[in-house]
């Protein structure tokens, strides 16, 4: 869940009200939103293989004596119920218990089918001492489990990012596609005012038909002009609204009515500094650290499982014997006979072809994944420096741009002067008019290429959501 921002007032769509838009509605951070979730559940699911559990039996069998019966003797038959009690469980470092009673009632042709009640209540244990023995091998599922929900934060924290700074570079994209069409409608009306200009000069005899034809010509080409850059602003328009969680995407439809961005302010970057924040808190990176903690862990248990298996198991309780049920219980309850069993189990392969494979396998998982990480480094210390490098290109050419658009706009003034003291030409005029055109669309475009080099920077970084003072709740 997203901290709110404040909602704008007038149904202006301003930028933090599209990047509160698309964390609450948009499909991608809907989805994401669900993986910690779900490794949450699974983590909780592997404390539970350790959570004791209550068991209850009871079963009855008969057992006739076989061979061969001389009449008219019958064949000695033998009944038995049995019920049994117990608390079983397993402790992180391997431990199987069972704490319980049991309760056999042995009866048959040999007493008179009288009852005779067996009572035994105790503890048992089984602790290997080598395979499955310690925190390695058996929180080893719990350990990666962990990892996996530490994973999963990072990638819905990366999602989130993502989407955050494709709003920032949708509503980037989508003021320069309104300054492209504002400007090619400007571009069109100089067109007409030019040609409105020539055909009273034609009809005064001051002016060519070939002027007039030319302006002409320039007005038409500038309403082309327009049709694309109209057609392209509703396209990245729908594209917004797809963003900021809409699914109704009209051809031609009422506007999304944005604010005015202003000229992004200067960002003083440090690559050095920077990288090293990236490396703390990057969501991919640590996402891929927890990747290599998840390698480590199964190389562990895969270790474990190399070893032959020595268990000790033993038990200790109390016994009883009797007739009557009641007796035989109480027995227990006195702790009038004493039992107790140790022993120690072996179970050695034959060969470990298996677990050799395995744990090579796992060994050689976890080098790569360590590989893969330094690879990730310098993955990123590439991409900051790139990212850097954005910020000040970006800022000098705002600066160029912004100065080239003067410079055209004075050429085209003094254009029109030698036009109308008849030292030029439509032509020329038309030609000025173009290349006005274009240095405007430079300027806009290299506005909004530096707002995005500065949101991509902070992407780079990792630091998007505190710069837009948003906090991912867990």
């Amino acid at each position: 869940m997203l901290l709110p921002l404040v909602a704008p007032a007038q149904n202006v769509l301003t930028l933090d009200e599209a990047i509160r838009l698309a964390l609450l509605h948009n499909q991608q951070v809907k989805v994401s939103a669900y993986g910690p979730k779900i490794e949450r559940a699974n983590v909780l699911a592997e404390y539970g293989r350790f959570d004791p559990s209550l068991n209850f039996s009871r079963s009855y069998a008969e057992n006739e004596a076989p061979g061969a019966i001389v009449p008219p003797a019958s064949r000695a038959l033998i009944q038995t119920d049995d019920y049994g009690v117990s608390v079983d469980g397993l402790s992180p470092w391997g431990l199987n218990y069972s704490i319980g009673a049991t309760a056999e009632n042995y009866r048959g042709t040999f007493n008179g089918f009288g009852d005779s009640y067996a009572t035994f209540a105790g503890v048992s244990v089984t602790q290997p001492l080598l395979r499955g023995f310690g925190f390695g091998a058996n929180l080893a599922s719990l350990r990666i489990a962990k990892a996996n929900r530490g994973i999963s934060d990072w990638q819905h924290k990366q999602t989130v990012i993502d989407t955050v700074t494709r709003v920032i570079f949708g509503y980037n994209n989508l003021q320069q596609a309104r300054a492209n069409l504002r400007i090619a409608t400007l571009s069109r009306d100089l067109a007409a005012q030019l040609l409105d200009e020539n055909e009273k000069r034609h009809r005064v005899g001051s002016m060519s038909e070939s002027d007039v034809t030319t302006a002409r010509s320039r007005v038409a080409d500038r309403e082309e002009s327009i049709l694309i850059a109209d057609r392209n602003f509703h396209d990245i328009e729908n594209q917004l609204r797809l963003l900021i969680g809409q699914n109704v995407f009209a051809v031609n439809g009422p506007e999304l009515v944005t604010e005015e961005l202003a000229p992004a302010p200067d960002m003083i970057v440090d690559p050095a500094a920077d990288l090293k924040i990236a490396y703390d808190i990057r969501p991919d990176y640590q996402a891929q650290r927890l990747g290599v903690t998840i390698n480590r862990a199964s190389l562990a248990a895969a270790k474990n499982q190399l070893l032959p298996r020595v268990d000790v198991v033993g038990s200790y309780g109390y016994g009883g014997l009797d007739p009557t049920f009641r007796t035989a219980r109480q027995q227990l309850r006195d702790e009038d006979a004493r039992n107790y069993s140790i022993g120690v189990v072996v179970r050695v392969p034959l060969t470990f072809s298996e677990g050799r494979g395995r744990a090579r396998s796992a060994q050689l998982t976890v080098r790569q994944s360590e590989a893969d990480l330094v690879r990730k480094e310098l993955d990123i210390a590439l991409s900051v420096t790139a990212a850097a490098g954005q910020i000040e290109t970006t800022k000098l050419r705002v600066v160029a741009t912004r100065r080239a658009l003067d410079m055209q706009q004075q050429a085209l003034n003094d254009e029109q002067k030698k036009l109308k003291a008849g030292t030029s030409n439509t032509f020329f005029v038309s030609q000025e008019q173009g290349l006005l055109a274009a240095a405007q669309n430079n300027y806009a475009r290299a506005l909004a290429d530096q707002r995005r080099a500065q949101a991509n920077y902070d992407a780079e970084i990792g630091r998007t959501l505190e710069r837009n003072n948003l906090t991912v709740a867990k």
